[in-house]
């Protein structure tokens, strides 16, 4: 059985754990190295770069991954890939996010964020009724779409006692699509000529995870990977009070669809009741704070910036590698259309924020 990897047991175990994690690894940061590669490609063909190599890491780990199904031996190292290194390069991100970056947010943004995932949750909810969805499955993909991905997914579960078919269901199409909103996002922004900073803002309301928005964001530059950043922040920190209250209503959800099966797999019963933001937000936040008051000496700060998107070019390419296409026919229509329509709602509501803050 293959290992759930964290840094703290990669510290209390280094030597079995680096043997467990190398070969994922290995395979990420070969995909990776193609994407940099296809990067200069690009540029040497074209004289600029159609496709960031962030997004190309996504895409031939997403077609090697439909063509061939990696072993057993390489799942730890590319879950670690796709989450530790993310994390840490998320962490990273923060030390060039500064405090000036911070207060041009405002709070109107703030309160927009807050009234969007408001709006999308209940709203992908009720789309997911309309078409026939059992009422657990439309709650997770409500919550994925308007939060955080599978994340949300995952934490949302176990507070609503949802079958574990549906959760595989949701997070399968979850991840194929948000590859495709990773894609088509930034043409999208072309279109409407936004400008940096309006089109991180719809970036990080309609990403569907934290590391999928600098993907996503890339094409415009690093004041939109720090805005859509900041946005898809407080869409996240958002898991917090929407769980809260669907543990006070999921006693009252229908029965259909429910078979009672376990999913202690997709999260642990103490994410009921508490939740606790994830470190590595919490070390984005600390960076961005370390930088507001000028403690990270100058000289670190393009290292960081370099190792960021290193490790986010390989992290990408081990999320590429967990995305089969295939699992798009094996979802089913009928979440097929929910979970589309869900996002052309979110991409709606979010436009029309941009333009409520002058976009």
């Amino acid at each position: 059985m293959a290992l759930e990897l964290s840094m703290p047991q990669m510290l209390r175990h280094p030597h079995i754990q680096l043997r467990n994690i190398a070969p994922g690894v290995v395979l990420s940061a070969g995909v990776g190295a193609l994407a940099v590669l296809g990067g200069h490609a690009e540029n040497m063909l074209f004289g600029a770069q159609w496709l960031e190599p962030l997004v190309l890491a996504i895409l031939f780990g997403a077609v090697l991954r439909t063509l061939w199904k990696p072993g057993a031996q390489f799942s730890a190292g590319m879950r670690f890939s796709a989450k530790t290194i993310l994390e840490v390069a998320i962490v990273l991100l923060g030390a060039s996010v500064s405090a000036q970056t911070l207060l041009a947010v405002g709070p109107e943004l703030l309160i927009g964020i807050v009234a969007v995932v408001a709006l999308v949750v209940p709203g992908s909810y009720l789309l997911g009724r309309a078409l026939g969805l059992p009422a657990r499955m439309s709650l997770l993909i409500a919550c994925g779409n308007g939060i955080c991905g599978n994340s949300a997914i995952a934490a949302v579960a176990p507070v609503i006692e949802a079958d574990s078919d549906d959760v595989s269901a949701s997070i399968a199409f979850t991840a194929v699509l948000g590859v495709a909103v990773v894609l088509g996002l930034p043409f999208l922004g072309k279109v409407l000529t936004l400008p940096a900073f309006h089109y991180g803002v719809l970036s990080g309301l309609t990403v569907y995870a934290v590391p999928q928005v600098l993907a996503a964001a890339a094409p415009m530059g690093s004041a939109a990977i720090q805005i859509g950043t900041l946005v898809k922040l407080v869409r996240v920190l958002m898991l917090g009070p929407i769980t809260v209250v669907l543990s006070l209503l999921a006693a009252g959800l229908p029965a259909e669809g429910r078979r009672m099966r376990d999913t202690s797999d997709v999260a642990p019963p103490s994410t009921r009741k508490h939740f606790m933001p994830p470190l590595f937000i919490l070390g984005f936040l600390a960076m961005i704070a370390l930088r507001s008051f000028d403690a990270i000496p100058q000289v670190a700060l393009a290292p960081m910036e370099q190792a960021a998107s290193i490790f986010t070019v390989i992290a990408m390419a081990a999320l590429g590698l967990g995305v089969d296409a295939r699992a798009v026919a094996a979802a089913g229509p009928r979440v097929i259309a929910t979970v589309t329509l869900s996002l052309v709602l979110l991409v709606v509501l979010g436009l029309g924020l941009l333009m409520l803050i002058g976009g």
